[in-house]
């Protein structure tokens, strides 16, 4: 829990999360927000006006996602900020960033205190206090920050703790008062009642002889006692005090209002409508918040501007029936839904090819069947294009600063004129290589990002079969009919005017 003073928040002492109670209530949002998948999207408008949408395009970001730090995956770092944002209403992480710009590790940030400093240019800044006594300044620009019940302050979410006192107040009070009724129950069982007076002594003694007897497991009387007429042994009846459990149950109502649950969720006994709507209420506002500041904090405006943005799904139909899930199939024939998709709500493996939609060709409409005879018409001047172009020609195409913008080591934005003008080349039956200075890894990221624009390469890094057929080794120099290189020069173009 945090308190608020000023323009920064302080953390609470932890006992928060001793309790049983407020933890039973967080868990369930916690493991939600766990399951929430990050992708990178990549959304473009072709020129022809429809959606070029990419899934995890680059591979560094998709890396980012799944393993933000070497010390946790993306699932833990997602429940780490969940809980810190169901405990403080404000969760931070930390992004580190390469020598170019580029973020490369995420790491959350459990700090006891948090203050906002302002720079000479009004840059905002963030200085943390941890519980060690050590404290640290990063930029607001490389922080992720989550934040609930943004009211009061500036910059963060109020406090919880006012709302929260009293009712933990009650449950602490109410279980100390448990513990202290089971305690005295059990204080005393029997009472020796003497007609004649005893030293002290003596009545501890014969108190102790009286329980060794006849209350004492090892007793072989068999559960029963005698006495004489100088003592009578009466039966203290127990009394439990406790608290009333209707007391119990509404403050235990009220914490669970508070969190936005109910005893359905907090025991896993919920239907799909319950879950949907749970879902709804608190976990689809963490999703968008998780969306809003990876995208903002991870990319520049610019990246924003060509369509870059973080997304985080869950597939909430993991709560959904068999009947509802089988009922999904409809979607898989109609091409809403992969197979792969629908196979995921059943928590099976995905399948080779299963991530290409399916359409039943029984229930075309008219312009999807037109569609479908352009396609086969274009497949035909394809082939006679080929047919026409016996001899084509082999083109040795560059990658960074040709087909994409350099941003090598990462992958920058495509060129869409020049993959175009590839993908005409290909079409019109010529052979294409592609000649590049990127290997291992970086090589393979290359091929399969152009293998995403639809650029099939007829080789990667070495001559064609039949050149090297024909002359009996693979030299290091590309043999091709023409170079298409961001950095290439003709010749006629050295020497000035006169050449």
């Amino acid at each position: 829990m945090i308190t608020d003073r000023g323009n920064g928040i302080y953390g609470w002492d932890g006992k928060l999360y001793q309790s049983d109670i407020i933890r039973a209530c967080i868990r369930p949002e916690i493991e939600a927000v766990g399951k929430l998948v990050g992708k990178h999207i990549r959304e473009a408008l072709r020129k022809d006006g429809s959606n070029d949408i990419k899934v995890n395009p680059d591979a560094y970001m998709r890396f980012l996602l799944e393993e933000p730090n070497p010390f946790m995956i993306g699932q833990v770092m997602q429940q780490k900020l969940a809980t810190q944002l169901a405990l403080n209403n404000n969760a931070f992480a930390l992004i580190m960033r390469d020598d170019f710009g580029y973020p490369i590790e995420i790491y959350p940030i459990p700090s006891a205190s948090a203050e906002a400093i302002y720079g000479e240019n009004a840059e905002l800044s963030l200085k943390f206090y941890f519980n060690n006594g050590k404290n640290s300044v990063f930029p607001y620009s490389d922080i992720i920050h989550l934040r609930r019940d943004f009211n009061n302050n500036d910059i963060f979410g109020d406090d919880p703790g006012p709302a929260l006192t009293q009712l933990m107040d009650v449950v602490s009070t109410t279980d100390k008062g448990i513990v202290n009724a089971i305690k005295n129950s059990s204080i005393i069982q029997w009472l020796l009642k003497y007609s004649t007076g005893l030293r002290p002594e003596d009545l501890k003694q014969n108190a102790k002889d009286f329980a060794d007897n006849y209350l004492s497991l090892e007793s072989t009387s068999v559960g029963v006692a005698a006495v004489d007429s100088k003592a009578d042994a009466i039966r203290v009846e127990p009394h439990d005090y406790v608290p009333n459990a209707a007391q119990m149950d509404r403050t235990t109502q009220r914490i669970y209002s508070f969190f936005n649950t109910n005893l359905k969720i907090v025991q896993s006994s919920y239907s799909e409508d319950d879950w949907n709507s749970y879902y709804e209420a608190r976990i689809e506002p963490i999703s968008l918040q998780f969306k809003g500041e990876y995208t903002r904090k991870l990319f520049s405006r610019r990246e924003r501007g060509f369509g870059n943005y973080i997304t985080f799904d869950a597939s909430n139909l993991s709560s959904a029936s068999i009947t509802t899930k089988l009922a999904f199939v409809a979607m898989v024939d109609r091409g809403a839904m992969t197979p792969n998709q629908w196979l995921g709500l059943f928590n099976m493996p995905p399948l080779p090819g299963g991530d290409e939609p399916l359409r039943r060709l029984d229930t075309v409409t008219v312009t999807q069947a037109e569609g479908t005879k352009q396609t086969e018409n274009k497949m035909l001047q394809q082939l006679k294009n080929k047919m026409v172009n016996q001899k084509s020609k082999v083109y040795a195409v560059d990658f960074d600063g040709t087909l994409c913008e350099n941003y090598y080591p990462q992958i920058g934005f495509a060129k869409e004129d020049v993959i175009k003008h590839i993908l005409q080349l290909q079409d019109d039956g010529n052979k294409i290589v592609l000649w590049t200075c990127r290997s291992d890894d970086l090589l393979d990221e290359a091929v399969t990002w152009c293998e995403e624009q639809g650029i099939v390469f007829d080789s990667v890094n070495e001559n064609l079969q039949e050149i090297i057929d024909k002359y009996g080794s693979d030299t290091r120099k590309i043999t091709a009919d023409v170079y298409i290189d961001d950095r290439a020069i003709r010749p006629n173009e050295l020497g000035g005017e006169d050449n």
